[in-house]
Protein backbone atom coordinates (compact mmCIF):
# COMPACT_ATOMS: atom_id res chain seq x y z
CA UNK A 1 0.00 0.00 0.00
CA UNK A 2 1.51 3.67 -1.01
CA UNK A 3 1.36 6.03 0.85
CA UNK A 4 -1.56 8.04 -0.50
CA UNK A 5 -3.43 4.95 -0.05
CA UNK A 6 -2.53 4.38 3.25
CA UNK A 7 -3.71 8.00 3.64
CA UNK A 8 -6.78 8.17 2.31
CA UNK A 9 -7.31 4.52 3.79
CA UNK A 10 -6.68 5.97 6.99
CA UNK A 11 -9.07 9.14 6.46
CA UNK A 12 -12.52 7.05 5.81
CA UNK A 13 -11.84 4.95 8.90
CA UNK A 14 -10.88 8.65 11.10
CA UNK A 15 -14.11 10.24 9.39
CA UNK A 16 -16.30 6.84 9.57
CA UNK A 17 -15.12 6.59 13.33
CA UNK A 18 -16.16 10.25 14.45
CA UNK A 19 -19.32 10.11 12.40
CA UNK A 20 -21.25 10.21 16.07
CA UNK A 21 -20.01 13.37 16.84
CA UNK A 22 -19.90 14.78 13.49
CA UNK A 23 -23.60 13.93 13.03
CA UNK A 24 -24.69 15.20 15.56
CA UNK A 25 -22.75 19.17 15.45
CA UNK A 26 -23.46 18.66 11.97
CA UNK A 27 -27.48 18.28 12.56
CA UNK A 28 -27.21 21.04 15.09
CA UNK A 29 -25.05 23.49 12.57
CA UNK A 30 -27.68 22.79 9.47
CA UNK A 31 -31.12 23.15 12.39
CA UNK A 32 -29.67 26.49 13.49
CA UNK A 33 -28.31 28.26 10.53
CA UNK A 34 -31.88 27.40 8.38
CA UNK A 35 -32.99 30.81 7.73
CA UNK A 36 -31.59 32.38 10.01
CA UNK A 37 -28.06 34.36 10.61
CA UNK A 38 -25.64 33.80 13.03
CA UNK A 39 -27.12 36.16 15.66
CA UNK A 40 -26.59 36.26 19.58
CA UNK A 41 -29.46 33.48 19.48
CA UNK A 42 -27.76 31.40 16.94
CA UNK A 43 -24.35 31.88 18.77
CA UNK A 44 -25.62 30.65 22.15
CA UNK A 45 -27.73 27.76 20.87
CA UNK A 46 -24.29 26.54 18.84
CA UNK A 47 -22.15 27.35 22.23
CA UNK A 48 -24.29 25.02 24.32
CA UNK A 49 -24.19 22.39 21.17
CA UNK A 50 -20.33 22.08 21.46
CA UNK A 51 -20.05 21.99 25.17
CA UNK A 52 -22.93 19.26 24.91
CA UNK A 53 -19.98 17.73 22.42
CA UNK A 54 -17.70 17.95 25.29
CA UNK A 55 -15.37 20.62 23.98
CA UNK A 56 -15.24 21.87 26.85
CA UNK A 57 -16.22 25.15 28.23
CA UNK A 58 -12.80 27.23 27.47
CA UNK A 59 -13.22 25.76 23.94
CA UNK A 60 -16.54 26.98 22.81
CA UNK A 61 -16.37 30.31 24.96
CA UNK A 62 -13.13 31.17 22.18
CA UNK A 63 -15.12 29.75 19.05
CA UNK A 64 -18.18 31.55 19.71
CA UNK A 65 -15.96 34.60 21.02
CA UNK A 66 -14.13 34.52 17.39
CA UNK A 67 -17.21 33.63 15.61
CA UNK A 68 -18.50 37.32 16.95
CA UNK A 69 -16.12 39.14 15.89
CA UNK A 70 -15.13 37.68 12.44
CA UNK A 71 -19.00 36.89 11.34
CA UNK A 72 -21.67 38.68 13.72
CA UNK A 73 -24.88 39.67 12.25
CA UNK A 74 -23.94 38.11 8.84
CA UNK A 75 -24.99 35.21 6.72
CA UNK A 76 -23.02 31.93 6.56
CA UNK A 77 -23.27 28.53 5.19
CA UNK A 78 -23.05 25.23 7.09
CA UNK A 79 -20.36 24.12 5.52
CA UNK A 80 -18.69 27.83 6.05
CA UNK A 81 -19.21 27.55 9.96
CA UNK A 82 -17.96 24.46 10.09
CA UNK A 83 -14.28 25.45 8.03
CA UNK A 84 -14.29 28.09 11.01
CA UNK A 85 -15.26 25.67 13.84
CA UNK A 86 -12.13 23.19 12.25
CA UNK A 87 -10.17 25.83 12.17
CA UNK A 88 -10.16 26.74 15.70
CA UNK A 89 -10.21 23.35 16.58
CA UNK A 90 -6.91 22.62 14.78
CA UNK A 91 -4.84 25.80 16.82
CA UNK A 92 -5.99 23.93 19.80
CA UNK A 93 -4.33 21.00 18.56
CA UNK A 94 -1.56 21.72 16.36
CA UNK A 95 0.85 22.21 19.45
CA UNK A 96 -0.35 18.85 21.04
CA UNK A 97 0.04 16.81 17.72
CA UNK A 98 3.71 15.08 18.15
CA UNK A 99 4.76 11.55 17.13
CA UNK A 100 6.02 9.57 20.10
CA UNK A 101 9.78 9.62 19.24
CA UNK A 102 11.57 6.60 19.75
CA UNK A 103 15.23 7.78 20.54
CA UNK A 104 17.01 5.72 22.84
CA UNK A 105 17.53 1.62 22.95
CA UNK A 106 15.83 0.07 25.10
CA UNK A 107 13.16 2.70 24.68
CA UNK A 108 10.73 1.86 28.00
CA UNK A 109 7.16 2.69 27.57
CA UNK A 110 5.02 2.14 30.42
CA UNK A 111 1.02 1.75 29.72
CA UNK A 112 -1.13 3.41 32.22
CA UNK A 113 -5.28 3.81 32.20
CA UNK A 114 -8.36 2.80 34.24
CA UNK A 115 -10.20 -0.58 33.61
CA UNK A 116 -12.07 -0.81 30.35
CA UNK A 117 -10.10 1.71 28.78
CA UNK A 118 -8.72 -0.31 25.93
CA UNK A 119 -4.98 -0.28 27.37
CA UNK A 120 -3.91 -3.90 26.89
CA UNK A 121 -5.36 -3.77 23.29
CA UNK A 122 -3.72 -0.56 22.98
CA UNK A 123 -0.40 -2.04 23.62
CA UNK A 124 -0.85 -4.68 21.10
CA UNK A 125 -1.70 -2.34 18.36
CA UNK A 126 1.38 -0.29 19.11
CA UNK A 127 3.56 -3.41 19.09
CA UNK A 128 2.15 -4.43 15.76
CA UNK A 129 3.21 -0.91 14.20
CA UNK A 130 6.58 -1.06 15.90
CA UNK A 131 7.27 -4.66 14.39
CA UNK A 132 6.12 -3.18 11.30
CA UNK A 133 8.62 -0.99 11.43
CA UNK A 134 11.21 -3.24 11.84
CA UNK A 135 11.44 -2.68 15.98
CA UNK A 136 11.98 -5.63 18.37
CA UNK A 137 9.59 -5.34 20.72
CA UNK A 138 9.08 -6.65 24.26
CA UNK A 139 5.76 -6.19 26.04
CA UNK A 140 5.59 -7.11 29.78
CA UNK A 141 2.30 -8.65 31.46
CA UNK A 142 2.30 -6.24 34.07
CA UNK A 143 -1.28 -6.58 35.13
CA UNK A 144 -0.57 -9.54 37.60
CA UNK A 145 -4.30 -9.04 38.84
CA UNK A 146 -5.80 -10.84 36.10
CA UNK A 147 -4.64 -13.99 34.67
CA UNK A 148 -7.04 -12.71 31.79
CA UNK A 149 -4.80 -9.26 30.90
CA UNK A 150 -1.51 -12.24 31.14
CA UNK A 151 -2.93 -14.05 28.52
CA UNK A 152 -4.39 -11.46 26.35
CA UNK A 153 -0.78 -9.77 26.39
CA UNK A 154 0.66 -13.29 24.96
CA UNK A 155 -1.68 -13.99 22.57
CA UNK A 156 -0.77 -10.05 21.00
CA UNK A 157 2.93 -11.26 22.04
CA UNK A 158 2.32 -14.78 19.33
CA UNK A 159 0.58 -12.32 16.64
CA UNK A 160 2.86 -9.76 16.36
CA UNK A 161 6.23 -11.79 16.59
CA UNK A 162 7.17 -9.93 20.09
CA UNK A 163 9.04 -11.82 23.27
CA UNK A 164 7.18 -11.07 26.59
CA UNK A 165 7.92 -11.55 29.73
CA UNK A 166 5.07 -12.08 32.87
CA UNK A 167 4.59 -13.81 36.04
CA UNK A 168 2.21 -15.42 37.54
CA UNK A 169 -1.16 -13.48 38.72
CA UNK A 170 -0.67 -12.21 41.97
CA UNK A 171 3.02 -11.41 41.27
CA UNK A 172 4.78 -8.21 42.22
CA UNK A 173 4.80 -6.49 38.69
CA UNK A 174 7.57 -4.06 39.77
CA UNK A 175 9.91 -6.88 40.08
CA UNK A 176 8.63 -7.95 37.07
CA UNK A 177 9.42 -4.97 35.39
CA UNK A 178 12.85 -5.30 36.64
CA UNK A 179 13.96 -8.20 35.15
CA UNK A 180 12.16 -7.83 31.96
CA UNK A 181 14.35 -4.17 31.27
CA UNK A 182 17.11 -6.02 32.69
CA UNK A 183 16.54 -8.86 29.95
CA UNK A 184 15.91 -5.80 27.49
CA UNK A 185 19.21 -4.05 27.79
CA UNK A 186 21.11 -7.66 27.45
CA UNK A 187 19.45 -8.89 23.98
CA UNK A 188 19.13 -5.20 22.77
CA UNK A 189 15.60 -5.26 22.37
CA UNK A 190 14.34 -1.78 20.63
CA UNK A 191 11.13 -1.19 22.32
CA UNK A 192 9.46 -2.17 25.72
CA UNK A 193 5.95 -1.79 26.42
CA UNK A 194 5.09 -2.55 30.02
CA UNK A 195 1.07 -3.20 30.82
CA UNK A 196 0.05 -1.99 34.57
CA UNK A 197 -3.53 -3.07 36.58
CA UNK A 198 -5.97 -0.95 35.47
CA UNK A 199 -6.39 1.81 37.64
CA UNK A 200 -9.55 3.89 39.22
CA UNK A 201 -7.61 6.89 39.92
CA UNK A 202 -9.36 6.93 43.86
CA UNK A 203 -7.81 3.41 44.44
CA UNK A 204 -4.65 5.19 46.45
CA UNK A 205 -2.83 1.62 46.74
CA UNK A 206 -2.70 0.60 43.57
CA UNK A 207 -1.84 4.37 42.19
CA UNK A 208 1.44 4.10 45.12
CA UNK A 209 2.24 0.79 42.92
CA UNK A 210 2.41 2.36 40.11
CA UNK A 211 4.44 4.93 42.01
CA UNK A 212 6.50 1.94 42.78
CA UNK A 213 6.92 0.10 39.43
CA UNK A 214 7.92 3.36 38.01
CA UNK A 215 10.92 3.72 41.26
CA UNK A 216 12.22 0.28 40.61
CA UNK A 217 12.39 0.72 36.85
CA UNK A 218 14.85 3.47 37.48
CA UNK A 219 17.21 0.84 39.46
CA UNK A 220 17.98 -0.57 36.50
CA UNK A 221 17.52 2.67 34.03
CA UNK A 222 18.10 5.65 35.15
CA UNK A 223 16.10 7.02 32.18
CA UNK A 224 12.88 4.58 32.36
CA UNK A 225 10.23 4.97 31.40
CA UNK A 226 11.10 7.04 28.36
CA UNK A 227 7.37 7.68 27.84
CA UNK A 228 4.63 7.09 29.64
CA UNK A 229 1.46 6.83 28.05
CA UNK A 230 -2.39 7.23 29.41
CA UNK A 231 -5.02 5.60 27.68
CA UNK A 232 -8.25 7.28 27.49
CA UNK A 233 -11.89 6.28 26.55
CA UNK A 234 -13.28 8.81 24.69
CA UNK A 235 -17.07 7.39 25.62
CA UNK A 236 -16.34 8.37 29.54
CA UNK A 237 -16.65 12.04 28.47
CA UNK A 238 -15.76 14.62 31.15
CA UNK A 239 -14.24 12.06 33.93
CA UNK A 240 -11.58 11.35 31.43
CA UNK A 241 -10.16 14.57 32.36
CA UNK A 242 -10.05 14.11 36.00
CA UNK A 243 -7.97 10.75 34.83
CA UNK A 244 -5.97 12.76 33.02
CA UNK A 245 -5.50 15.21 36.45
CA UNK A 246 -4.32 12.26 38.73
CA UNK A 247 -2.49 9.95 36.75
CA UNK A 248 -0.49 13.11 35.48
CA UNK A 249 0.61 13.53 39.31
CA UNK A 250 1.44 10.02 39.88
CA UNK A 251 2.87 8.58 36.93
CA UNK A 252 3.95 11.50 35.61
CA UNK A 253 2.20 10.97 31.89
CA UNK A 254 3.86 12.35 29.29
CA UNK A 255 1.94 11.53 26.30
CA UNK A 256 -1.88 10.31 25.65
CA UNK A 257 -3.76 7.89 23.26
CA UNK A 258 -7.16 7.98 23.05
CA UNK A 259 -9.24 4.88 22.45
CA UNK A 260 -13.35 4.59 21.43
CA UNK A 261 -13.89 7.84 19.23
CA UNK A 262 -15.85 5.92 17.27
CA UNK A 263 -18.41 5.16 20.15
CA UNK A 264 -19.18 8.30 20.92
CA UNK A 265 -21.22 11.62 19.55
CA UNK A 266 -18.80 13.34 22.51
CA UNK A 267 -15.84 13.15 20.82
CA UNK A 268 -14.66 16.61 21.39
CA UNK A 269 -13.40 15.87 24.98
CA UNK A 270 -9.92 14.97 23.06
CA UNK A 271 -9.94 18.80 22.37
CA UNK A 272 -10.82 19.81 26.35
CA UNK A 273 -8.31 17.64 27.65
CA UNK A 274 -5.33 19.38 24.86
CA UNK A 275 -6.69 22.89 25.89
CA UNK A 276 -6.60 21.81 29.37
CA UNK A 277 -3.32 20.05 29.75
CA UNK A 278 -0.85 20.44 27.04
CA UNK A 279 0.09 17.01 27.14
CA UNK A 280 0.86 15.34 23.27
CA UNK A 281 -1.03 13.29 21.91
CA UNK A 282 0.31 10.43 20.01
CA UNK A 283 -2.29 7.93 18.94
CA UNK A 284 -6.10 7.90 18.82
CA UNK A 285 -8.25 4.71 17.67
CA UNK A 286 -11.33 4.81 16.23
CA UNK A 287 -12.21 1.08 15.80
CA UNK A 288 -11.17 -2.60 17.02
CA UNK A 289 -8.53 -3.52 13.80
CA UNK A 290 -5.01 -3.03 14.24
CA UNK A 291 -5.02 -0.13 11.55
CA UNK A 292 -7.88 1.64 13.72
CA UNK A 293 -5.12 2.91 15.70
CA UNK A 294 -3.13 5.51 14.06
CA UNK A 295 -0.54 8.49 14.82
CA UNK A 296 -2.58 11.69 15.45
CA UNK A 297 -3.16 14.51 13.12
CA UNK A 298 -4.82 18.22 14.03
CA UNK A 299 -5.53 18.95 10.83
CA UNK A 300 -7.57 15.83 10.20
CA UNK A 301 -9.14 14.99 13.49
CA UNK A 302 -10.12 18.81 13.16
CA UNK A 303 -11.93 18.58 10.08
CA UNK A 304 -13.11 14.49 10.55
CA UNK A 305 -15.02 16.11 14.59
CA UNK A 306 -17.05 18.88 12.59
CA UNK A 307 -17.97 16.10 9.01
CA UNK A 308 -15.56 18.29 6.78
CA UNK A 309 -14.80 15.85 3.58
Amino acid sequence: MNDETQKTSWWKRLSGGLKRTSSQLGNAITGLLTKRKLDASTLEELENELIRADFGIDVADRTIAALRRDRFEKGISPEELQNLLAAEIEKVMTPVAKPLDIASRPFVILVTGVNGSGKTTTIGKLASRFRAEGKSVMLVAGDTFRAAAIEQLGIWAERTGASIKKSTQGADPASLAFDAISAAKAEGVDVVLVDTAGRLQNRSELMSELEKIVRVMRKVEPTAPNAVLLVLDATVGQNALNQVDIFGKTAGVTGLVMTKLDGTARGGILVAIADRFKLPVHFIGVGESVEDLAPFTARDFARAVVGLE
